[in-house]
């Protein structure tokens, strides 16, 4: 697996999660930014989620990993960066199709719908999997809406 630099950030209902798949992530010889939060003290998850993207943005990290209840307010967040491509997964079937053909490069955890076998799990799969490109580049290309 790369050695990659990965940003991890999730707010209280994923901070269960966060300890195991941080552990996962540097036994996998990664390197993790730690966006936070750090508790289960109830949290606004675009505090922690914003700054994950932000690292994304600016290259620090290659990829991120956010973890909510569902999985969508975090990805919904993440989503709003132009660098970002936060596809939600709940299986590891998904999240290699969305490296495959989406070059995704958050993946969001629904802890509240995965267990933490699934959840690391599919952090293996993302983290392994390699985009395909082809056609599916196009595609890619326009996800982001620029504006200006």
């Amino acid at each position: 697996m790369n050695k990659d630099v990965i940003a991890i950030g999730c707010d209280h209902a994923g901070f269960p999660y966060k300890g195991e798949v941080t552990d996962l992530l540097k036994n996998l010889n990664n390197k993790v930014i730690n966006m936070g939060t750090d508790s289960l003290e109830s949290v606004d998850y675009p505090d922690f989620i914003h700054p994950v993207a932000e690292q994304i943005e600016s290259g620090a990290a290659k990829f991120g990993i956010i973890i909510c209840g569902s999985g969508n307010g975090v990805a919904m967040t993440a989503n709003k960066h132009e660098a970002v491509r936060a596809a939600v997964c709940w299986n590891s079937e998904l999240a290699a199709l969305a490296r495959k053909h989406n070059d995704a490069n958050v993946l969001s955890i629904p802890a509240r719908f995965v267990s933490k076998e699934v959840a690391l799990d599919m952090v293996k799969t993302f983290l392994s999997t390699d985009f395909e490109g082809g056609r599916h580049q196009r595609r890619v290309d326009k996800i982001a809406l620029k504006i200006g």
